[in-house]
């Protein structure tokens, strides 16, 4: 899925989750776990520009994207070019970052890893419909 995909529907897990913490947590608190959970569903897929680097051997595809950062927006499908087939690599590394933040969390914050764990749950399940054509 593209980034806007993404936030698109990191939009209202989010606020599922949130709307079971409502008592817990002040607005305030809800406001700052709302941006991070909305962006971690989206920037956890910047693991993608440590694979493509692992894959060719140089930070190309990184560079080209800070040269001209539209293409963030414009040009999702071309921006790992060159990399083969990266599908099964980026739900691996998507795994291993979400259990080992999730972990993480559960150390400090059980409701934030609880966040965190479902948000990256959903993510990864998009991107394997995604990827097996089913939406």
């Amino acid at each position: 899925m593209n980034s806007g995909e993404h936030f698109l529907l990191s939009v209202p897990v989010v606020g599922v989750v949130l709307a079971k913490l409502r008592d817990r947590y002040p607005s305030r608190r809800l406001g700052l776990l709302a941006a991070y959970g909305v962006g971690l569903g989206v920037l956890i897929d910047l693991d993608h520009f440590v694979l493509a680097r692992l894959r060719v051997g140089d930070w190309r595809h990184t560079v080209d994207v800070l040269r001209n950062p539209m293409r963030v927006f414009t040009d999702q499908e071309n921006l790992f070019e060159g990399t083969g087939g990266m599908a099964s690599l980026r739900i691996l590394s998507h795994v291993v970052v979400g259990g080992v933040l999730t972990w993480l969390w559960s150390r400090v914050s059980r409701p934030i890893a609880f966040l965190t764990g479902v948000v990256l749950y959903v993510h990864v399940l998009a991107d394997l419909l995604r990827d097996n054509g089913i939406v």
